[in-house]
């Protein structure tokens, strides 16, 4: 009688802890799926990369070269952002109100690229101040993987795999998400999936299943 007292006191502990972890921010370590930090600028992956349609690379243009995507500098920002300080949405109600008050349009800035301008070391208007030197805008960085894990961005890409395999649909995103949970088990399904392809050559089976591509 004690010992299944014990037994069934043992099994509602267990499945009470389930149902806690089930429903709790709880994360194995190194998991941070679903992890969406508020960023330092309010930049909108869904409008430069869905709308826009400006390619992952334009910005992260260290993918294809090294095991870093790079963050962009600011300099890369400033690319556009020397010529577009505002919304077309805003630019277009100014645009409506200069000619309702029949005036000439205001300068408009957005209060986001006023801030690439001040890290650039610029007024609000896009121009240079002196003696004001531009410093660098501290990202939080969203995807991490453990100390012990080495992955490169090259060989990813290059062998053809899509950024939203592994980042999701970023041109959907108003603030990157971590849609995955980047799990060892997770890489190795992937790595798995393309049965022909390894079938094919199985020196690159060796490769991709071998502990010592990412553990070394």
């Amino acid at each position: 009688m004690q010992k299944q007292f014990k037994l069934i006191t043992a099994l509602i502990f267990v499945f009470g802890l389930i149902i806690v972890i089930n429903n709790s921010t709880f994360r194995m370590p190194g998991n941070q799926q679903n992890y969406e930090p508020i960023q330092p600028i309010d930049f909108s992956h869904r409008l430069h990369a869905g709308e826009m349609e400006v390619p992952c690379q334009y910005c992260h243009y260290g993918a294809s070269q090294s095991r870093h995507a790079g963050i962009p500098a600011t300099s890369v920002c400033m690319n556009c952002h020397k010529y577009v300080s505002a919304t077309r949405n805003d630019l277009r109600l100014e645009e409506e109100q200069a000619a309702a008050e029949d005036r000439e349009m205001r300068p408009l800035t957005s209060l986001e690229i006023i801030k690439i301008y001040s890290a650039m070391g610029y007024d609000t208007q896009g121009n240079p101040l002196k003696d004001k030197k531009g410093k660098s805008v501290e990202w939080v960085k969203v995807h991490n993987v453990p100390d012990f894990v080495f992955f490169s961005h090259k060989p990813h890409i290059t062998a053809g795999v899509d950024c939203a395999d592994c980042h999701g649909d970023v041109a959907s995103m108003e603030r990157i998400k971590q849609t995955e949970n980047l799990s060892m088990g997770w890489c190795l399904d992937c790595h798995r999936k393309d049965h022909e392809s390894l079938e094919a050559a199985p020196e690159r089976t060796q490769l991709l299943l071998d502990c010592a591509t990412c553990h070394y």
